[in-house]
């Protein structure tokens, strides 16, 4: 067999020995393999109509052909695990939009979309963003009512059906801890990920809220999260340095997902200057660094999963 064959006899395999679900995530990462996420969603939607300004979770309630064909078109491409359209599903952010009363819709439509999407080829990671609002004492916001607010958009994405939950885009460390905490008062046990975005500072990668990487690491992993990382904010080459900060103060497996560069905005649209060959260029030093879980963010697509998918292959035979 040629070096790809392999590969993808080798994954065919894996998937019927596991008896219909994929695989389980934690047992590949204890066995040291990389596993390929999925990339931005932002960009796809728009480029299907979502208009700027509307929350993307609307399309879940009257899109759901758009959101499979999306997931469809992430897990053709390589990735193996597959974001919910609910990274802003929380009550609290939905009351911002209007939605308060859609919470169980909202969520519980887009894990069964990205279900019929994928069946057995891919595990659906459910999408827990940040809720938009301050804690106490910086705003107004009790701790007690944030984390009321994430445990009812977990028990609604994991009685669905999710394989995972990914907690993504965080920037103040107690909202992320109350995020996790939210999932574990649900489940005990379901695989949970939590990320971050961090600047670039005189003191390091911190957060826009002051959270380091090591109080981020110290903070998700008392909470309950199995992997800790980050995206969004940079593209390769800076996400290569903050996964070095990860491994420096995190004995747990990290996930890392960069955007596709910095964008520049010309007549309203952002365009990102990282290709695919780009990313897969730079995705080794990334991985070498012990990222165990690879993906994109905002600019990324399906083009960038597939170089993502033909690195990790590569380098498994």
């Amino acid at each position: 067999m040629t070096q790809p064959a392999v590969a993808v006899h080798h994954a065919l395999l894996e998937r019927a020995q596991t008896g219909g679900r994929m695989f389980d995530i934690r047992e590949r990462l204890a066995r040291g393999d990389v596993i390929v996420g999925d990339g931005g969603w932002g960009t796809l939607l728009m480029a299907r109509g979502l208009a700027t300004g509307v929350p993307p979770e609307i399309f879940n309630l009257d899109r759901l052909d758009v959101i499979e064909s999306i997931a469809s078109r992430y897990v053709d491409a390589g990735a193996e695990l597959i974001t919910t359209n609910t990274f802003g599903g929380s009550p609290l952010k939905l009351a911002a939009a209007g939605l308060e009363g859609r919470v169980d819709d909202v969520n519980r439509r887009a894990v069964e979309a990205a279900r019929r999407a994928v069946g057995s080829r891919a595990l659906v990671s459910a999408s827990i963003g940040p809720s938009g609002l301050l804690l106490t004492p910086y705003g107004d916001m009790p701790p007690a009512r944030m984390l009321e607010s994430f445990r009812e958009q977990a028990a609604v994405l994991i009685d669905a059906g999710a394989d995972l939950v990914c907690i993504e885009t965080m920037t103040d460390l107690r909202e992320a801890m109350l995020a996790v905490e939210a999932v574990r008062a649900v489940s005990p046990t379901i695989p949970v990920i939590a990320t971050m975005t961090f600047e670039t500072t005189r003191r390091g990668f911190v957060t826009v809220m002051g959270a380091s990487v090591e109080a981020a690491c110290s903070g998700l992993a008392a909470a309950g999260a199995d992997i800790v990382g980050s995206n969004c904010g940079y593209g390769i080459d800076t996400m290569i340095e903050v996964a070095k900060a990860f491994r420096r103060h995190s004995t747990r497996p990290i996930a890392i997902q960069a955007n596709a560069g910095l964008p520049t905005i010309t007549d309203g649209v952002a365009h990102y200057p990282e290709s695919p060959a780009d990313l897969a260029a730079r995705a080794p030093a990334l991985l070498d660094a012990g990222v165990q879980i690879v993906g994109g963010c905002c600019g990324t697509t399906p083009e960038h999963i597939r170089a993502l998918r033909a690195l990790v292959d590569a380098r498994r035979t």
